[in-house]
């Protein structure tokens, strides 16, 4: 996720969907409701006016400015070819929209309201019959079943697995679509689908879907594309007369008038324009240059304000990662073994001036995360495979190795190279080789970010004297993404974010299935009977406590796999922005939500005639 979470205590599961809401009878017999909740109730009722984290009088105006790093060269997010402009969700609705300050709840978007019987076999969504694309044209459940068909034939691989359990699609009337499931039990699958991207039936069948184009495509949200500089810069518009602005998941936000994208190379490029006043916002995940790089007039005249938003919630995993599918990464005592080579306590303390916390669960910074032992529903869910799994899992709780704050980690690299020589490995002529094969250990670390640089650089000259031969190469992010889509690399940094409601996502994470669908996220090459079965209990989870509990459990499989060398989080998140915007006085759980900002004029007045002459 790119916001913050706030850790919530829920004091009391259901064992069933709940959705909330008042409204007759439907169809088939199933009352309509206006929102839909994994478990438990809705924060927000059917009457409600606004969420709770916007300032319903919010004024509208200006140009709000961001940056991208790379270059881009489609306008169509929604296939494997090519890399999106930054933004482009911008411009599509969906049928429901997430709230986010609740962990997993949806509210009618295009959909008015949604029916979901107790068996939860399908879901069936009522449609507005205001909602219209920028053309004019109603929105229709033909265009809904007309989506769904084309992301799962003609999409990205992702979409294929998201939306696998919907076995049948009825239009039962213009405005009425129902999604019927093939019978497993999933029981966030009727929130997903509410998720849809919701395409143009009537404007793909003169534009071929499966292309990469510069050609702005039709949307029905809150922005349309106004102008397009192909690998540099994008110009969002807000939709004057968009037909679901005064909704109340709306009201309050998308209060700028225009959205404006512009593209540098590399991030240090990036912050001298941000610092010159070429764009406004800005997260800092560098600690480097969140320690030393905002400095200058605008800073030291208070025009640029540097804040940091608590994060009480989820952080998941970013780490190198291993591509399991090269030989060298099969055996997991290797892996385990080369992750001696990376000194945390040194990086954190060098490079990273103590800013971080060691990262050791795929679902840092929140209640997801294993710790401890496994509790006796862990090991219910663990004890049949225990033969396949690393023994640690019942036994230990998993740290990575820390490392030396002065460097000094000759200790780790000796036990490294025990548990190297365990696996079948030496060091031969300086030059660390599996004894079996005489296959020397050498890899590359991909790149697409030249800050990383500086941590891949001493990490190397550790694995240098274990034998290992590594080197870093740092390519541009579009052929970065084509070789991570391919899985042509042998080890990357990637980061896997979680959220509170863990769900279908997670098999494109770690399913046998996604090991073998060119861009998925399973980047790490997992495929492990394990896994497949504590992903479907997740998916299939009949209570939020059992939901923890298959969590825990898949945190822990993956923990003692040895899939990445974790790197670190950070508890809050660094915003640097110019000091122009108006702010909620209440955030979300999920941190700020930029599109409930607005743009002050007199504070735009204050700060200088150069961001003056931008809007």
């Amino acid at each position: 996720m790119t916001h913050a979470w706030v850790h919530r205590a829920w004091t009391a599961a259901v064992a069933c969907l709940f959705v909330a809401g008042s409204a007759a009878a439907g169809v088939l017999g199933v009352e309509p409701k206006h929102g839909a909740s994994m478990y438990g109730d809705l924060r927000y009722g059917p009457d409600f006016r606004h969420f709770d984290y916007v300032n319903p009088n919010a004024p509208r105006g200006g140009t709000l400015g961001l940056s991208a790093i790379g270059s881009f060269d489609t306008l169509n997010p929604f296939i494997i070819r090519g890399t999106p402009a930054a933004g482009l969700g911008l411009i599509f609705e969906s049928l429901t929209t997430r709230s986010a300050d609740e962990p997993f709840s949806e509210y009618g978007l295009i959909a008015e309201s949604i029916e979901i019987p107790e068996d939860r076999s399908w879901v069936a969504f009522n449609l507005r019959p205001q909602a219209r694309w920028h053309d004019g044209v109603p929105i229709t459940a033909e265009d809904v079943a007309f989506s769904l068909e084309t992301l799962k034939t003609e999409g990205a691989p992702f979409y294929r697995a998201y939306y696998a359990n919907v076995a049948e699609v009825i239009v039962e009337g213009p405005h009425r679509i129902r999604f019927e499931f093939d019978g497993t039990v999933n029981r966030e699958l009727p929130l997903i689908i509410g998720q849809l991207p919701v395409l143009p039936k009537h404007y793909y069948a003169e534009v071929t879907f499966n292309q990469t184009t510069l050609t702005p495509p039709l949307g029905s949200g809150p922005y349309r594309i106004a102008s397009v500089d192909p690998g540099r810069s994008i110009v969002y518009e807000r939709v004057r007369d968009y037909w679901g602005a005064d909704l109340p998941v709306n009201v309050g936000r998308h209060n700028f008038d225009r959205i404006r994208f512009d593209y540098y190379r590399e991030s240090n490029v990036a912050l001298q324009a941000f610092l010159a006043g070429e764009y406004d916002f800005r997260v800092e995940n560098t600690a480097r240059l969140w320690a030393q790089g905002y400095t200058g007039p605008a800073v030291d005249a208070g025009n640029i304000v540097l804040e940091e938003f608590e994060r009480q919630g989820g952080t998941g995993m970013q780490g190198f990662v291993f591509n399991t599918r090269r030989p060298i990464f099969r055996d997991p005592r290797v892996r385990e073994a080369l992750g001696y080579a990376f000194d945390w306590e040194w990086s954190n303390r060098t490079l990273f001036f103590d800013q971080y916390t060691r990262s050791r669960s795929y679902f840092s910074n929140s209640y997801l995360a294993a710790e401890g032992l496994p509790s006796e529903a862990e090991l219910e869910l663990l004890e049949p495979f225990r033969e396949s799994l690393d023994p640690r899992v019942f036994t230990t709780e998993y740290d990575p190795p820390m490392g030396d704050p002065q460097g000094n980690i000759r200790g780790q690299l000796r036990t490294a190279l025990n548990i190297l020589e365990e696996a079948g490995w030496t060091v031969q002529g300086g030059v660390l080789t599996e004894t079996a094969t005489g296959r020397r250990m050498e890899f590359e670390i991909l790149l697409d970010n030249p800050a990383f640089e500086r941590v891949v650089g001493p990490f190397i000259s550790n694995l240098e004297r274990l034998g290992v031969r590594a080197r870093q190469r740092t390519v541009d992010p579009s052929q970065y993404r084509n070789r991570l889509d391919a899985f042509d690399f042998d080890m990357t940094v990637t980061v896997w974010g979680q959220s509170l409601s863990p769900g279908n996502e997670q098999r494109d994470f770690w399913s046998c299935a996604a090991r073998d669908t060119p861009g998925s996220r399973n980047l790490a090459g997992v495929c492990n009977e394990a896994v497949e079965s504590l992903v479907s209990r997740i998916i299939q989870a009949p209570s939020r406590e059992a939901l923890v509990d298959a969590t825990h459990a898949l945190d822990r499989t993956l923990q003692w796999g040895f899939y990445v060398v974790p790197h670190w989080h950070t508890t809050t998140q660094r915003v640097a922005r110019w000091n122009i915007f108006g702010i909620p006085d209440e955030l979300p759980i999920y941190g700020i939500d930029l599109w409930a900002w607005w743009i002050e004029p007199a504070m735009v007045e204050a700060v200088g005639t150069r961001r003056r002459a931008r809007d």
